[in-house]
């Protein structure tokens, strides 16, 4: 049986992203790896054995490419707009709290916010489906 351990990003700013998975969105550091030309920095969730990889490339400058291919990552949360406040008054931009029922049929409420390099991250409201 397989099971998912980790999703892993590049980022170009180490510190930003630290800043923004641990106090914005409450992730600790489990490890950091430093190798010659990288540097592995796994974080993880309180809920989960789940692990954020964050790829620090030495020597890049530029900001990556996120490409097409690439959707989000889900967090659940128990209270969307307590986590929205607390975001924002770290100062991030989260967008908008929206509702989400096609065809009048209640599926969740979420929001999303970029973290520092781009990547979208979607903030659930737990619910029956979303645990």
């Amino acid at each position: 049986m397989l099971k998912v351990i980790h999703t892993m990003l590049r980022v170009a700013d180490e510190q930003a992203s630290l800043d923004f998975y641990q106090k914005a969105l409450g992730f600790e550091l489990k490890e950091v790896r430093g190798f010659s030309d990288f540097k592995l920095i796994y974080l993880k969730d309180s809920g989960s054995d789940f692990e954020l990889e964050l790829t620090v490339n030495k020597g890049n400058t530029e900001p990556y490419d996120i490409g097409n291919g690439y959707g989000h990552i889900a967090l659940v949360t128990e209270n969307l707009e307590a986590l929205h406040s607390q975001i924002t008054q770290l100062g991030y931009d989260p967008k908008p709290i929206k509702t989400f029922a096609p065809e009048g049929q209640f599926v969740a409420r979420f929001f999303f916010i970029q973290d520092p390099d781009g990547y979208d991250i979607e903030i659930i409201e737990r619910s029956e489906r979303y645990r």
